[in-house]
């Protein structure tokens, strides 16, 4: 790692002159098909931070990324987003072999668009490389086309339709990938349910070590990071396959302690709520009732 090159990338055109590639047609949005990258060289480890928005449809890719501390090898068919200033490390890559498309564009093309606000809701743009979108033969031509799209219309004379035009098109392609995203989870239903499970025994053991060990409320990145997955991953399978998110299956773990805490023990409404990680009770009175419909308090009475 003592030859890490870091590279930032400001701007699409600052992209384009890395791959030596012509100017981007428009500054702010640029497709590239990626058999038309023709360098011969291999490349050694960068770390690359993009400030805009990149999608990549990879195939025939040699070499390793790593996101973090996680290492990912790519297939046929794989593709992966990253949000602006996130980072990248790519190891032992020979681009001549590389195959594919890339869609850059910069948040600023978004601006005034429904977009712009919508494409913080696609989580897979915060998701780790290791959990790449994996598409099948049919989804990959889906993706091509409207990559081969989006291309002519850049690079078509631009006036006043353009940019609605390209903007309508980037968001066909995010809900299509939305799409293969919940296929995705429910092919590998049977790796998606054992995640499942390890989580649930996660929050299971968190919460029986009470505030011995948990200082604060269980959190979801707390979980993430231990099950070696992405936030918005977690977030996004769970509410798929159960229709939950992290955080609500926390709150009803967080209830279901705080029923049995209340109807095994004599600890106080507020010293259970400090041993489930709540600061304050009130808060944890607020989430029990917004759960169960009663306070914690006539909860126990109801047992007397």
């Amino acid at each position: 790692m003592q030859n890490d090159k870091h590279h930032i990338f400001n701007s699409v055109s600052d992209l384009h002159a890395s791959l030596n590639l012509r100017k981007p047609v428009h500054p702010l949005v640029s497709v590239v098909k990626l058999d038309d990258v023709n360098t011969k060289e291999s490349v050694p480890v960068e770390t690359i931070i993009h400030n805009f928005y990149t999608v990549f449809l990879k195939k025939n890719f040699d070499g390793k990324i790593r996101y973090g501390q996680q290492y990912y090898d790519f297939d046929n068919g794989t593709i992966t987003f990253y949000a602006p200033k996130q980072r990248i490390t790519i190891e032992g890559f020979t681009p001549t072999k590389l195959q594919g498309w890339m869609l850059a564009f910069h948040p600023d093309f978004l601006h005034g668009y429904q977009l712009a606000k919508k494409i913080n809701d696609y989580g897979f743009f915060s998701y780790a490389t290791n959990e790449a979108l994996h598409v099948s033969e049919k989804e990959e031509m889906i993706v091509s086309g409207i990559m081969q799209n989006l291309q002519s219309e850049i690079e078509a004379i631009i006036d006043g339709f353009t940019q609605d035009l390209v903007v309508s098109h980037i968001d066909l392609l995010l809900n299509y990938c939305n799409r293969f995203y919940s296929r995705q989870f429910i092919t590998r239903k049977k790796a998606s349910n054992d995640l499942i499970a390890k989580f649930e025994e996660l929050l299971i053991a968190y919460l029986k070590d009470g505030r011995s060990n948990a200082t604060v409320l269980p959190t979801v990145q707390f979980f993430a990071e231990k099950l070696f997955v992405s936030p918005h991953y977690l977030n996004d399978m769970l509410k798929n396959l159960t229709g939950q998110t992290t955080q609500q299956h926390i709150h009803c773990q967080l209830v279901e302690k705080a029923k049995e805490l209340l109807t095994t023990t004599n600890l106080s409404v507020g010293e259970i709520a400090y041993r489930l990680g709540f600061e304050y009770p009130q808060s944890f009175n607020k989430l029990f009732k917004n759960k169960t419909n009663v306070t914690p308090l006539q909860f126990r009475q109801s047992f007397n």
